[in-house]
């Protein structure tokens, strides 16, 4: 029996994933959690055989959550569902150790199948953004300049992108505002941002945030 842990801040998107799972003989949710510190915490007392995360979560979350997880001995395979369908954030995923990337959008079949691959020690990517990371070198406007940032410069920009301020993003992160506000400046000097606005437009446009 493959033992998921679930880790997604949606009730919707918690219940629909049971139900699907509940069809299966060999697949079920041991446990599910709601932010990125209790999935460190579930990690600390029990064993799963896949880590099904969600990117974005309240505090801790995305790559920096991936590589606390990976850190962990022993630690579950990780296998990312998310709503964000950029190559470019699938790829800072894969990079920071996770095993598996797949749209919320995917067919319930394409899950079940990443969810098996994965947890027999396999990698799995939904072919749809496979096919578009591996074209993505050819347009690199549309893939955004977003991908000279590093990755607490993204991770920054896609909060300020979602209404965030400097000190909501600094205690969600837990550094300090000073901190934040430096990476703001240097992803806003990458990227030629004035202001807030184009922040947002920006990542609305290459579907960086819902």
């Amino acid at each position: 029996m493959i033992r998921i842990l679930l880790a997604d801040d949606h009730a919707l998107v918690r219940e629909g994933l049971k139900q699907l799972f509940s069809l299966t003989t060999d697949i079920v949710i041991a446990a599910g959690v709601t932010n990125g510190m209790q999935v460190l915490k579930t990690l600390s007392t029990d064993v799963f055989d896949v880590l099904l995360l969600d990117m974005t979560m309240p505090g801790v979350s995305g790559t920096d959550l991936i590589t606390r997880v990976v850190t962990l001995t022993p630690h579950p395979p990780v296998l990312v569902l998310s709503m964000h369908n950029e190559p470019q954030i699938a790829r800072r995923a894969l990079a920071a150790g996770a095993m598996g990337y797949l749209t919320k959008d995917c067919d319930p079949s394409t899950l079940l199948t990443a969810v098996r691959r994965v947890a027999g020690g396999g990698r799995y990517i939904d072919p749809v953004m496979a096919e578009f990371m591996a074209f993505e070198h050819q347009d690199k406007q549309a893939a955004g300049g977003h991908q000279h940032l590093s990755n607490r410069e993204f991770q920054v920009l896609c909060l300020l992108a979602s209404g965030k301020s400097v000190n909501d993003i600094a205690q969600e992160l837990s550094i300090s505002n000073k901190t934040v506000s430096t990476h703001k400046a240097r992803l806003m000097e990458k990227m030629s941002f004035s202001n807030n606005a184009e922040i947002v437009r920006y990542a609305m446009d290459r579907r960086l945030i819902a």
